[in-house]
């Protein structure tokens, strides 16, 4: 969406046209059944909630059948803000949420690792990489992000072969959605567990980083800035290579014995 600004350079400029990323709630639906509300970049909606349901453990291994936009009403009167991802009625039944999708997991420390260990397995992949090809990645996402080009204001997550080709890219004002964007399109095309596959994040590794890497079954998780204390003690739990400050083509291993010496 593009705003007229004034600039500032030592004195106040003239009027020009500047880009902004545009903002909008998303309501997700699972079986009918309200679980989340986020605020989200438009774009890749169905992924976002596809993937968003799988991150939460709210499928528990159903396939999805069909997303749709307001599976209970017209997508224009909504405009465009509710998407439903049906599995047929197979996936257990979620606790209806009337609050806000956010970055607090609710739990702390080990209860939240435990917790994981209970839903998901530590991961059985065997793939390793090559140090150069994690520690390109970043470069690699970074290239193939129009919209933070443009706006300067989004986070992006990508997947990523075991050479470091691009599988997918997704960009979002919100980082965890950027992340469930990927999973979601792995998701519907069949692609999940992602043993053979790492995934790269603009930013931090919070431990949630790592709870949605985990889940999808990625093999490494690689940041562009630092992992928090709680993401590392989850990584080496669930048998992940996680490694942060990945720039210039270097980085720092947190985790794992997925790169290869």
């Amino acid at each position: 969406m593009t705003f007229l600004t004034r600039s500032f350079d030592g004195e106040v400029g003239g009027r020009s046209p500047d880009e902004l990323v545009v903002e909008e709630p998303l309501q997700i639906r699972l079986d009918d059944a309200l679980v989340a509300t986020t605020m989200r970049t438009p774009g890749h909606d169905f992924e976002l909630a596809a993937g968003w349901c799988h991150s939460e453990g709210l499928l528990s291994g159903a396939s999805v059948e069909t997303v749709r936009y307001c599976a209970t009403g017209s997508a224009v009167d909504t405009q465009f803000n509710v998407v439903s991802v049906s599995t047929g009625g197979r996936a257990p039944v979620p606790r209806e949420r009337l609050g806000t999708a956010s970055s607090s997991c609710g739990l702390c420390g080990s209860d939240a690792i435990d917790e994981l260990i209970d839903r998901i397995a530590p991961s059985a992949s065997t793939t390793t990489f090559a140090p150069h090809v994690l520690a390109a990645l970043p470069a690699a996402m970074r290239a193939q992000q129009p919209l933070f080009a443009a706006t300067g204001a989004v986070h992006a997550a990508a997947a990523f072969d075991h050479d470091g080709q691009v599988v997918v890219v997704r960009e979002d004002i919100g980082r965890h959605n950027a992340v469930d964007k990927v999973v979601g399109r792995l998701l519907l095309d069949g692609h999940l567990p992602a043993g053979e596959m790492a995934l790269a994040v603009s930013g931090r590794a919070s431990f949630e980083m790592v709870q949605k890497a985990w889940g999808a079954g990625f093999a490494a998780l690689v940041a562009v800035s630092a992992p928090s204390a709680l993401a590392v003690e989850a990584a080496r739990r669930a048998g992940m290579t996680l490694a942060g400050f990945a720039r210039d083509g270097a980085m720092r291993i947190y985790a794992g014995d997925g790169v290869e010496r």
